[in-house]
């Protein structure tokens, strides 16, 4: 069956195929990811049991939702169920008599007696195993009503590419460029060593020829392995992606890893590790990549090349920024906001326009929801990395959490204050209430 042809969870499956669990301290970081692109970056072991998050990843990377849970056994009600075997099923399978354990996979060939998956964990390693067709339980396809997940940065890939691929423009072999010959982005040596060649004299004409004629795929598949997916984009929101992506491309996958983590305040060490996204996700987007753009800017200023180069590099910065704020979280409208005439929009914005009464009691700032948000997200940002100084370990999610709690405790008693001055005030008032005839014009 061809790729275009196979579901797309397939596709990205095979893409990992070969992957394989590291013995000893180290771990698989490739593993790892399966994990934190379905929530659960605590797991820092590639021991633990990885077949369901495999299966999940796959699915999410091609835009199906699923149960991201680290239980094989949770696709026995995912999707919907077949009746017969399908190539790319789900399959959940028994794991001896223990009902709780599983395993899941993806089908890829059968018998009457054999069942062959391509699967995580099969003998610690991503392949394609044969099983017992007795050890089935459950064989499931995603139901069109719940198989699109929401917008991820997965999705934007395409996007964010379109992006970089017009930034780069096509062939050029500037001499004071030291990538050299380089197309749609790609250098030589990227080129080269994509197809697993070295870069030599006797070589160097035929690859340059190659380069020139680069086909679109290929041109994706190198941007897809070589930056998004190292650099971690995915796991990114799709407007820091989108930023990320681009200096990846431009500075080389290492640098921007360090870029983001100087921006959002992380220690600088070249990996995404619990603490950089710690930081990122205390962050307003739109501050981090305003951050980012800066860093970026500083960068471009320090290098040899700036005098021939320099003004392209800066406007291609400007013009990131610009489509990275295009895209979610930043510029989305609220799914509660009603739809407005044209009337009703241009009486929104004149009244918007106006200046406050003089007669509005301003409030306590105690009471400003605005006040608070920033005092937790301030303190989120900065008791995780102050706490480890006197021996806590305080994370972000802590104080959100601990942050709310707070703030919905003292909304309820400012809530009870209020019926209580309420009662009392009607109990002292000395003229008894009436009625009055009123309009409301809309």
């Amino acid at each position: 069956m061809a790729a275009s042809e196979q579901p797309g969870w397939l596709t990205q499956a095979w893409e990992e195929f070969g992957q394989r669990e590291v013995s000893g301290a180290r771990h698989n970081d490739r593993i790892l990811e399966f994990f934190r692109e379905l929530g659960h970056e605590s797991v820092r072991r590639d021991e633990v049991a990885w077949c369901a998050v495999f299966l999940g990843a796959s699915l999410e990377r091609s835009g199906v939702a699923s149960t991201r849970s680290l239980m094989a056994r949770s696709y026995v009600e995912w999707g919907v169920p077949l009746a017969a075997e399908r190539f790319g099923a789900v399959v959940v399978l028994s794991r001896g008599r223990d009902t709780a354990l599983g395993h899941v996979g993806f089908l890829v060939g059968w018998t009457e007696t054999r069942l062959w998956l391509l699967g995580g964990n099969q003998a610690n390693e991503v392949n394609v195993t044969a099983f017992n067709r007795a050890r089935l339980v459950a064989l499931r396809w995603p139901k069109r009503e719940t198989g699109v997940l929401s917008p991820r940065s997965d999705d934007f890939f395409e996007l964010s590419l379109a992006h970089v691929l017009e930034m780069e423009g096509g062939y050029t072999d500037d001499p004071h460029d030291p990538g050299g010959p380089t197309n749609k982005g790609i250098t030589l040596a990227t080129f080269a060593a994509w197809r697993g060649l070295k870069v030599t004299s006797e070589r160097r004409d035929d690859l340059i020829t190659g380069l020139r004629r680069i086909s679109e795929s290929e041109v994706t598949e190198i941007y897809r392995q070589r930056y998004w997916r190292p650099a971690g984009c995915s796991s990114l929101a799709p407007a820091l992606a989108f930023m990320h992506f681009d200096a990846a491309v431009n500075h080389g996958v290492g640098t921007a890893i360090r870029i983001l983590q100087e921006a959002s305040g992380a220690a600088v060490d070249g990996k995404i590790g619990a603490e950089t996204r710690g930081r990122i996700a205390a962050m307003p987007i739109i501050e981090l990549i305003r951050t980012y753009a800066e860093i970026r800017r500083r960068r471009y200023r320090s290098l040899p090349h700036f005098w021939r180069f320099g003004r392209g590099w800066l406007s291609r910065v400007e013009k990131t920024l610009e489509g990275a704020k295009t895209l979610p979280p930043l510029g989305q409208v609220s799914a509660s906001k009603p739809n407005l005439s044209i009337e009703q929009r241009n009486g929104d914005a004149s009244m918007s326009s106006q200046q406050p009464s003089s007669d509005v009691t301003p409030k306590w700032w105690g009471e400003s929801m605005t006040v608070w948000g920033a005092l937790i997200a301030a303190a989120a940002s900065v008791l995780p990395a102050i706490a480890p100084i006197v021996g806590l370990d305080i994370t972000a999610d802590l104080v959100r959490q601990v942050g709310e709690e707070v703030l919905q405790v003292g909304q309820a008693l400012t809530a009870l204050v209020g019926t209580l001055m309420a009662i009392y005030g009607r109990t002292q008032a000395k003229r008894p209430l009436m009625r009055k005839a009123m309009s409301l014009k809309l």
